[in-house]
């Protein structure tokens, strides 16, 4: 019942292309181009493609995911969002380790003096909202997957898609609009970095939608055996919960 994974490149073209971003990021912050950065770029792509590709012909047409194997992969993904857990839980202990107990630096309070924070009630509000309503979509495309209703399931993932991708225009218009940096002290930094990798989690997760509205559409998924858009949905509530924690954190208690 298990399935022994064939030889395959795309562990060492996705490492290789993790080590390029890196050196191309730290190039491009450094001004020598961005040539490494897009050379980088290129690579995860073409890995993520083939990759996706040979593990959706398993567990589609090949008939290799049994349900020992969808068992294992499932404790993947749980272990997967636990090491998330513990990679966001970082961010926020800088956060209050900073803003419980501020520095004379920061002139004893929080935000810091000369900081103006984002209003929690403006475009933050409307993203928190976003999310939600994307929480509900993707549950309900889930449900309706479960009933053989495929069509309601697309319908269901195409606006969860969408909430996913105006969640992101409306982050890069408040990125935009923001009358702080990153370079701002503590407060810039870590609000910054922890909303921005939490957007950079949206955007993983919202081409996993992708991915898997695509394969709602090509008829490869069943009620029974769907475990590709369980993991996307599991990851996607996960991201849900992330920024409930950043609204009323960093947004609304912070500011």
């Amino acid at each position: 019942p298990f399935h022994l994974v064939d030889f395959r490149p795309w562990p060492l073209t996705s490492a290789l292309a993790a080590f390029l971003l890196t050196v191309g990021l730290v190039r491009w912050f450094h001004g020598h181009g961005t040539l490494c950065l897009y050379l980088a770029i290129t690579v995860i792509r073409l890995s993520i493609f083939q990759w996706w590709r040979d593990i959706i012909r398993e567990g589609t047409f090949i008939g290799a995911h049994t349900s020992y194997v969808a068992k294992g992969l499932r404790w993947g993904i749980i272990l997967f969002i636990l090491s998330e857990v513990c990679f966001f839980f970082a961010f926020f202990w800088a956060f209050f380790h900073r803003s419980i107990a501020p520095t004379p630096e920061l002139g004893c309070c929080w935000p810091p003096v000369g900081i103006t924070p984002i209003n929690p009630f403006r475009v933050p509000l409307l993203n928190t909202a976003v999310l939600l309503a994307s929480g509900v979509t993707v549950t309900w495309a889930h449900h309706r997957l479960i009933e053989g209703s495929r069509t309601n399931a697309i319908q269901a993932l195409s606006i969860t898609v969408a909430l996913g991708i105006y969640f992101t225009f409306l982050q890069l218009g408040e990125y935009i609009s923001a009358p702080f940096s990153i370079a701002d002290r503590i407060y810039g930094t870590t609000f910054f970095v922890s909303t921005g990798f939490h957007g950079a989690h949206v955007l993983i997760g919202t081409t996993f939608l992708s991915v898997c509205l695509i394969r709602t559409i090509l008829s490869h998924f069943s009620t029974g055996h769907h475990f590709g858009f369980e993991a996307a949905a599991w990851y996607w509530h996960f991201v849900d919960v992330v920024w409930i924690c950043l609204y009323l954190r960093i947004y609304w208690w912070g500011a």
